[in-house]
């Protein structure tokens, strides 16, 4: 949506009876032609305003910097003909960011500058994924969302997943690990998460790079620098362009260099949970080069118990800009320690809402990440890009965990067998006879007598330790070749590309076995889920090792046109083939069998994409658009589809039969209206079909379970923005009404929902999945409300409110669990919620800057998701075991909703300087 005006005088460069296509390609020999731009900037009251500004050739990728006057105006000399991104900033005011066709000797460009942050700023998105192919929002027939440096600097987010969180209308968090940068990130009910097992169905891009991981498509947020984003967009719908995984939208980040991140900044801020942050930026150029170098630090206790996290980043850049090449070059580094305790049960969190079900939960990232580009025009009209990239993650957790298998066993007393193992090992003080849960709150003398016989430790002990190690190295290349033409009033831009990534993941996970403390820690015993220390289960030894080596290949061909007619009418026509070939290597076993990881396969499909956008009348515009995305499975959703060796992410994975890839086909429409510089609004309609969704089913044994292709699933709602200014304030909202559906019947494990079909409550059983039944962690209902007041020259105030209804509980798919208060605890679905936020900027003096906010104004306690599951400690948070009496031979367990508790009321603050 454009916030300003503007007024171009273009001159068509062919004549209308040239055919388009051959117009496009005899401008290749064209000379440049010298050409001036002339850019008058004002504020809402109609005031000259004195702004930075730079002119980026889309071509050529040559940028060039200037300031407007005391009169808000300047002058651009000795421009090339062609396609311009001009950018203008300054303290205070939203970034204005609008495209500008120089095809005459002169053209003037008035623009009307927006207060503080207000939406859709960005009036030039990326429709490709990488640089030099861009289109005006009006342009695209898909809903755009974007937001440029300044917006994330000024609305107050630790990293883009918080931003897109407080600003993107249609987006909300499940903050299910409990740490501000493991978030799992949802858009229409598609998910981009760092949590393997979830289903992913949004691709994220850096610089033209890929960041969804090929071992499971996860997204590491804390490995995406905020302080380096000079631009990020979120585009809705199955863009076939945007490459696999793109099923619900794509996240586009684009990085600064000498040019957009000109100047030195440092920002240092702390406050509430211990917070403490340091950010210095650096960036200039002279002559051909330019460059830009970032450093950031985060730390914090965090506001739960056991849930620190240190973030520390770095990135740099140095380009070189010639006449027709622009080359550069990015490296980014980051190492990273997360602790993130996940969900609470709802009796637990009632008593403390800071208090954790066990700890601790460590996850460690470490990562660098190298990226070579090149932007080359062979004529005015005529463009390449590339880029050239190679990454590499390394990662590893620890998680303890209850062992939900020890819920249903006899834990408390030593048997005989037990007290003399105990005996011979050397150890005293156990009981000979009565220990029962009344007396023994934390048994572990079970645990340390069977793992020194190697017999039932893995039934015996209450507490596991989860160890992963990861080990993921990829890279790749792509390009693509731009034409663009004109013939009469017709205008063509035709892109053309392809990429080739090669990725390879090294995974190794362990269990060791252990007991329960009464702080929530778990003690390590010398047993492991190796098929011997762990002794039997059910009279099967009790392996959950993994040795996996996963290569993927991905090499794809794209294509996507957008011919304009008179400026009215916008057709588009996308398509995209892909191959992705996986090959696994079970390093434990390594010949193919019914408990091996070893396979290979290969996924190919090519995925259209046609839309249209037409002007009504110059205030109000129509848009269409129908595409196909699709994606493959990853290396661990292959390894762990076998209902019969189901697995326990991220503890193991068993034999891999086969699994569709799948496959999105949605649909789009709507009306898009402006009225410059008052009110700009949008209505949208969406529908998007899953096919062979992948999902994560619980099986037979408890905690456990396995990949699998689910029928359909259907997403489809109304999306409503508006934002507007007056004088020095601007008001903007967004609603979205979301309908998540299964589409096809289905059979799942429920032992936790009370709706399932067990013999007793509390036993395992199975649900029903009907067709309209709503799928679980989803909100019906989203709305945002934000407003950006400015009283005086110096002073900007941030107010932001962010509602979500209600969603239903992980385990609640049939939307049928009631709890009874006896053997189901809690309900079935966590309660919608409000929160409010305030913040502010005082700029104190040209180079200094005071900034506060406070999030979660009101101190509301809110759930982000919840998750139904068996759970092993009493409402006094002592653990238990056969609580319950048995029935026919089987105990049942208590069964209860475990939240994900949102932030309470935080206050930060700092200072920022600018040179």
């Amino acid at each position: 949506m454009r916030l300003w005006s503007s007024t171009l005088q273009l001159r068509p460069r062919c004549g209308s009876s040239v055919i388009l296509m051959l117009c496009g390609l005899a401008v290749i020999g064209w000379g440049q032609s010298s050409a001036l731009l002339i850019v008058e900037v004002h504020d809402p009251s109609g005031a000259a305003v004195e702004v930075s500004g730079r002119t980026e050739n889309l071509g050529t990728g040559r940028r060039v910097s200037f300031t407007t006057d005391a009169k808000g105006k300047a002058s651009i000399s000795d421009l090339s003909y062609g396609r311009y991104r001009l950018t203008l900033e300054r303290q205070g005011f939203a970034t204005a960011v609008s495209l500008v066709n120089v095809s005459n000797p002169t053209v003037s460009h008035n623009v009307t500058l927006k207060i503080g942050t207000a939406g859709f700023k960005v009036d030039v998105v990326g429709t490709t994924t990488l640089p030099g192919v861009d289109l005006k929002g009006d342009q695209i027939a898909v809903p755009v969302q974007s937001a440029t440096a300044a917006d994330l600097e000024r609305g107050f987010s630790v990293n883009v997943a918080d931003f897109f969180n407080r600003r993107m209308n249609g987006v909300f968090l499940n903050e299910v690990q409990g740490n501000p940068y493991q978030p799992d990130v949802n858009y229409r009910g598609y998910t981009a998460s760092p949590l393997l097992g979830t289903p992913q169905g949004l691709s994220i891009y850096m610089d033209g790079v890929r960041m969804n991981q090929a071992f499971g498509d996860v997204v590491s947020w804390d490995l995406i620098p905020k302080m380096a984003i000079a631009e990020t967009s979120l585009i809705a719908g199955s863009n076939p362009v945007f490459g696999l995984n793109t099923l619900g939208g794509a996240i586009a980040v684009i990085t600064k260099d000498g040019y957009s991140g000109k100047g030195t900044v440092l920002n240092i801020g702390g406050g509430s949970f211990g917070r403490k942050t340091t950010e210095l930026q650096h960036g200039g150029h002279r002559g051909a080069w330019n460059w830009f170098g970032a450093t950031s630090l985060f730390f914090e206790d965090g506001w739960r118990q056991n849930s620190a996290s240190n973030v520390r980043q770095f990135f740099g850049r140095m380009g070189r800009q010639m006449a027709r090449t622009t080359v550069n070059l990015s490296l980014s580094y980051a190492n990273n320690s997360l602790l993130g305790n996940g969900l609470q049960e709802t009796r637990l969190l009632t008593q403390d809402y800071t208090s954790v079900y066990t700890k601790p939960d460590i996850t460690a990232n470490r990562s660098p990440f190298a990226v070579l580009s090149v932007r080359h025009a062979l004529s005015n009209k005529v463009t390449f890009s590339g880029n050239a990239y190679y990454r590499y993650v390394r990662s590893g957790t620890v998680n303890r965990d209850v062992n939900e298998r020890s819920l249903d066993q006899s834990v408390y007393q030593p048997s005989a067998a037990d007290q003399a193992a105990l005996r011979a090992a050397g150890y005293t003080g156990f009981p000979n006879a009565g220990a029962n849960a009344g007396n023994t709150p934390f048994p572990f003398w079970r645990c340390i007598a069977q793992a020194l016989q190697k017999d039932e430790p893995g039934e015996k002990c209450t507490g596991l330790i989860n160890r992963t190690r990861s080990r993921m190295t990829n890279y790749g290349i792509s390009g693509q070749l731009s034409l663009f033409a004109s013939a009469g009033m017709i205008r063509n831009q035709l892109t053309v590309g392809a990429a080739y990534d090669r990725n390879r993941a090294d995974y190794v996970q362990s269990t060791q076995l252990g007991y329960l403390n009464s702080d929530r820690s778990v003690t390590g015993v010398n047993a492991f889920a190796d098929g011997v220390t762990g002794g039997n289960i059910d009279g099967t030894p009790y392996d959950n090792r993994v040795n996996l080596s996963g290569k993927t290949s991905t090499g794809s061909v794209f294509a996507t046109n957008t011919i304009t007619w008179r400026n009215k009418l916008n057709v588009t026509l996308s398509g995209r083939f892909n191959r992705t070939a996986i090959h696994n290597l079970d390093r434990i076993l390594p010949f193919a069998g019914s408990r091996s990881l070893t396979g290979q396969n290969t996924f190919t499909r090519f995925n259209p994409s046609a839309g249209l956008t037409y002007e009504l009348h110059p205030l109000a515009s129509v848009y269409f658009n129908y595409a196909e995305g699709s994606r493959a499975p990853t290396s661990i959703e292959l390894g762990c589809a076998d209902p019969n060796q189901p697995c326990k992410l991220p503890n193991a994975l068993a034999g891999d039969p086969p699994l569709q890839q799948v496959v999105t086909r949605t649909f789009e429409a709507g009306l898009r209206g402006r009225r410059e510089s008052h009110l700009n609004w949008s209505a949208g309609w969406f529908r998007a079909v899953n096919r062979d969704d992948i999902l994560f089913v619980a099986s037979q044994q408890t905690g456990f379970g396995y990949f699998k292709n689910f029928g359909k699933t259907l997403r489809q709602g109304m999306e409503l923005n508006a934002n507007s200014q007056f004088r020095f304030v601007s008001l903007g909202a967004g609603y979205t009404l979301l309908q998540a559906v299964f589409e096809s019947p289905e059979v799942v494990l429920g032992s936790s929902n009370s709706a399932n079909n067990a013999a007793a409550p509390g036993l395992d059983g199975d649900i029903k999945i009907k067709a309209g039944n709503r799928i679980p962690l989803i909100p019906r209902h989203m709305g945002k409300v934000y407003a950006d007041i400015k009283p005086t020259a110096k002073l900007l105030i941030d107010l932001a409110l962010g509602a979500f209804s209600s969603s239903y509980a992980r385990g609640n798919e049939n939307n049928l669990h009631q709890p009874d208060s006896t053997r189901f605890l809690g309900p079935g679905s966590s309660p919608g919620y409000a929160i409010v936020s305030m913040g502010g900027h005082y700029q104190i003096h040209r180079t200094v800057e005071l900034w506060a906010q406070v999030s979660n104004l009101l101190d509301k306690r809110y759930y982000s998701a919840a998750q139904l599951g068996p759970t092993g400690f009493t409402a006094g948070g002592t653990f238990t075991a056969r609580p319950l009496p048995a029935v026919n031979g089987n105990y049942p367990v208590f069964r209860s909703t475990f939240y994900a508790p949102g932030t309470p009321r935080g206050a930060w603050g700092g200072l920022r300087f600018r040179f």
